[in-house]
């Protein structure tokens, strides 16, 4: 090692070496991926943990400070931190920030206590701490530090020798965790703080500042890989949030949150906290939270799905949709599909449909809030993650959307299509249905019973643009109110409609538009004149089958599930409250059917 000694390490030098084992992290993510068993088999701490740190390679800026260097690193990485081992690492970091005080510079016996006191952090996080994990590596290696910290006065030397040491914790991570020594591998978040050392030991030897900054890295999103023994999920979704303005303290947060589920971390400070958990309801937990903080994020991945694409998948094509498709969850779960949510915002506090809010919960904040909920796209990164994941164990993949023409979330799942398509050499193919609610869910339960019979991706992708065709969707708008507070009606149209007590039925076209179908003096006679065109346009048709949906409307859909089944002499598939998203525009009271034809 020819590195000059280094005796101070200030904002500048903490910048190069932080992205120095960052980089080496993202080198080996998919690794990472590889070797997850534990807390849950889900393959994707390599994942989390790049995402965790992307966010500061690319945005934070060094400073001569390593005060407010260390801020910068760890306000960003406790906003974007992911996954168990990321929210961990994410408040390790921000321990060490908060340690550091007001300095230009730290010697090796400052920058060892700032470290020392930094695990506490770490622990107190964590609701139930185990060892022979990541905490266990990086407090063996603080200790390190410490106790070497008046014998060497070269931060080059210190980091080098600490590598055996780290190198030892994270070999006995197997034998204090079952699940490690059951699979034969090592801890994956262990080895991610062991990868972040290593890459700053490689910075030392090659002493070379530019040729770190020109360094390629491996993409962000890679698939899941896992070659271990499948598990039982326990709790379905890996549940992340940010909470703002919290009104109770750290140890009634905890409480609250091993009441509903496992895992459960807790990082940041009294502004901002960054909570983990792994549950299977996080919709009622956010409805808990939303009274005791102010939620600006939140994220659930579902576990139970990923497992299935590893271990259990049914079929050789994968089927993905978004959460406009309204099919109740246990055609979903039998079907294997692939729902990924929009984003419902009521002002600040931010949900994922029907996932962090279920539609029961969305009807009565619509009749409380004032202020209209917002919705917007899943975007392009969502989807080249889900289809990484599936293109790496499905032959293909079929992705059906809601109508261009209400949402870029088709435009952005396309795109993601082609990255993933191009890399992994499997077909994806993303289809318009220029439909949504009930429509596009017959047409996405009428491919998955395509894939089911065994049909070829391209024989299934033909039909469904039949499929796509055949099928219509009929609302009656119990009020304007919702409309007008949404932006797609004026003020005055839903004024003098509401004057004369006018209620529109709303349909799409076939180029995915919406457009009003009639108008009538009452819900009632909205829903009569729709039965009167199904009639007439039904003579020389048969039903394939058909959905009948409400907004916190049960009457108004059982008298469509009565009339529809002595017309069509079938019970509908379901009966169901429209997705929050649609339900938003649509209203409180809206119900509506949609059918397919054979």
């Amino acid at each position: 090692m020819n590195a000059i000694p280094i005796y101070k390490i200030d904002g500048r030098q903490l910048y190069y070496t932080f992205i120095a084992g960052c980089k080496k992290i993202l080198e080996q993510q998919y690794y990472l991926n590889k070797i997850n068993v534990y807390p849950v088999n889900d393959g994707d701490t390599g994942s989390n943990m790049a995402f965790t740190i992307q966010s500061a390679i690319e945005s934070v800026l060094p400073d001569k400070s390593f005060t407010i260097t260390a801020n910068r690193i760890a306000e960003t990485t406790i906003m974007n931190a992911r996954g168990n081992s990321g929210i961990i690492f994410a408040q390790f970091l921000f321990g060490m920030s908060k340690e550091t005080g007001e300095r230009e510079s730290l010697t090796i016996p400052q920058f060892a206590v700032c470290i020392k006191n930094s695990i506490p952090y770490m622990y107190e996080a964590v609701a139930n701490p185990i060892e022979g994990t990541m905490l266990t590596v990086i407090r063996e290696w603080s200790e390190f530090i410490y106790t070497k910290r008046e014998i060497i006065t070269d931060f080059n030397q210190l980091f080098v020798c600490s590598k055996e040491v780290i190198l030892k914790s994270l070999s006995e991570t197997k034998q204090k965790l079952l699940v490690l020594a059951k699979a034969n591998v090592v801890d994956a978040g262990a080895n991610a703080f062991v990868l972040f050392i290593e890459g700053i030991i490689e910075l030392i030897y090659t002493n070379s500042i530019r040729k770190l900054l020109r360094s390629k890295t491996e993409p962000l999103i890679l698939p899941m890989n896992n070659e271990h023994i499948s598990e039982e999920v326990k709790f379905r979704y890996c549940t992340e949030g940010i909470l703002r303005k919290l009104t109770i303290d750290q140890r009634t947060l905890s409480l609250i949150l091993q009441q509903n589920g496992d895992s459960v971390v807790i990082a940041g400070d009294e502004k901002i906290k960054h909570i983990h958990i792994h549950t299977n309801n996080p919709a009622n937990l956010f409805y808990q939270l939303k009274n005791v903080s102010l939620i600006t994020f939140q994220k659930a991945d579902d576990m139970l799905r990923q497992s299935e694409v590893i271990f259990n998948r049914k079929w050789k094509i994968a089927l993905v949709t978004d959460s406009t498709c309204d099919l109740p969850q246990e055609l979903i779960d039998q079907y294997q599909i692939n729902m990924l949510p929009l984003n419902i915002n009521f002002g600040e506090s931010h949900y994922l449909d029907k996932i962090t809010i279920q539609p029961e919960q969305f009807y009565t904040l619509l009749s409380q809030y004032s202020e209209f909920p917002k919705t917007s796209q899943i975007n392009e990164k969502t989807f080249v993650k889900l289809y990484a994941q599936l293109a790496a164990q499905y032959d293909s993949i079929i992705a059906i959307h809601l109508t261009d023409k209400f949402s870029g979330t088709y435009f952005n799942s396309q795109k993601a299509a082609q990255a993933a398509s191009k890399e992994f050499n499997k077909p994806i193919t993303v289809l318009n249905s220029k439909n949504l609610s009930g429509s596009l869910g017959l047409i996405i339960l009428r491919v998955a019973r395509a894939i089911e019979a065994g049909l070829s991706h391209n024989e299934i992708v033909l039909m469904a643009e039949k499929w796509i065709r055949d099928t219509r969707i009929f609302v009656s708008v119990k009020t304007l109110k919702y409309m007008v507070r949404g932006g797609r009606v004026s003020h005055i149209k839903g004024f003098m409609a509401n004057l004369l007590n006018v209620n529109p039925i709303v349909s799409m076209d076939k180029n995915g538009n919406s457009f009003v179908f009639g108008n009538t003096f009452s819900q009632k006679r909205n829903m009569e004149r729709v039965m009167e065109h199904l009639y007439n346009i039904c003579k020389d048709l048969e039903v394939w089958n058909y959905i009948v949906l409400h907004a916190q409307n049960m009457d108004a859909a059982e008298w469509y599930t009565q009339k529809m089944n002595e017309f069509t002499g079938k019970m509908p598939v379901a009966v169901v409250n429209i997705s929050p998203v649609i339900g938003s525009n649509a209203g409180i009271g809206a119900v509506s059917v949609a059918l397919m034809f054979n």
